[in-house]
């Protein structure tokens, strides 16, 4: 399986006393939060198709952001968002796509009709997935999320050629791997809810991902990631 090993250190998050960078001068540039999953889509994306020294990492400090974010790089005010040939795009999902047909790499999509179809439709219902267990957190967890990690054990069983969404890694795992991160820790800690137990898939799928040298590269220290969604979602410290 085709991962970019390349170790690199963390550039500190730029904030609202940091100079903005050489706009527009020839460098691509993408602009992320290291805690933001949206951001750490693309994050993956690059790092797995070995674009590290092509594409250059500039984290955002979402909580004192620099104002020429918004002012000259991306009016959204959000990440991700990438600069290159002399634009800004933004989405992580348009992302993960303008990545894979922009820059070289392993491709991030099988040729496979079948398969892209099914591509399509995973990356619909990513967004329903998210807004049920975010939802959950104000209610009951334990009732409220199994029919969503059931939709992905169903999925993950749909193709036997490897342990990932279309068999081999996709941008489909991509879409998906910041967020089951995120919602395996603070579900097991808050809820005592196990989102592997009766889904043999989805627990191969977590254990074969993070052998994936590109993820594990953007991965956040889990007990400040834990903290940070107990106190965003949980109304907890």
């Amino acid at each position: 399986m085709a991962s970019a090993c390349v170790k690199e250190s963390r550039p500190p998050a730029l904030d609202s006393t940091s100079e903005p960078p050489p706009l527009f001068d020839g460098t691509t540039r993408l602009y992320i939060s290291y805690v933001c999953p949206f951001a750490q889509r693309v994050w993956i994306a690059r790092n797995y198709k070995g674009l590290q020294d092509k594409i250059k990492l500039v984290p955002i400090d979402l909580g004192n952001r620099p104002a020429w974010y918004k002012e000259k790089v991306y009016p959204e005010n959000k990440v991700p968002s990438l600069e290159h040939n002399n634009k800004v795009v933004g989405e992580s999902l348009d992302l993960l796509k303008y990545l894979d047909e922009n820059f070289e790499g392993p491709a991030l999509l099988p040729n496979d009709p079948g398969k892209g179809q099914f591509a399509e439709e995973l990356l619909s219902y990513s967004g329903k997935f998210n807004g049920i267990v975010f939802a959950s957190f104000k209610g009951d967890p334990v009732k409220e999320v199994g029919s969503a990690f059931d939709y992905l054990e169903n999925a993950l069983h749909k193709y036997d050629d490897g342990p990932f969404f279309l068999g081999q890694f996709s941008l489909v795992d991509i879409a998906y791997a910041p967020f089951i991160e995120r919602f395996q820790l603070v579900l097991q800690d808050v809820w005592k809810y196990d989102i592997t137990a009766g889904r043999p898939k989805l627990a191969s799928w977590i254990e074969e991902l993070n052998k994936i040298d590109g993820y594990k590269q953007t991965k956040y220290d889990p007990e400040v990631l834990l903290k940070l969604m107990r106190s965003l979602y949980v109304g907890q410290q």
